[in-house]
């Protein structure tokens, strides 16, 4: 995945979250976001351990 895509659909499943609980504080739908936000986080974090390691070797 590429960091721009991940960038937008961590900030799209941001929103979304910010909306629904905005509407409804108890909407169950705002803990599967909340899994699949979590998911694209871990991504994000392995993408830039990835890279800061690969930027250390050089």
């Amino acid at each position: 995945m590429d960091k721009q895509k991940l960038e937008t659909q961590i900030e799209d499943l941001r929103e979304m979250m910010y909306e629904i609980y905005n509407n409804d504080p108890q909407d169950e739908e705002l803990i599967t976001i909340s899994q699949e936000l979590d998911s694209l986080l871990n991504k994000w974090r392995d993408y830039q351990n990835k890279h800061s390691s690969q930027s250390r070797k050089f």
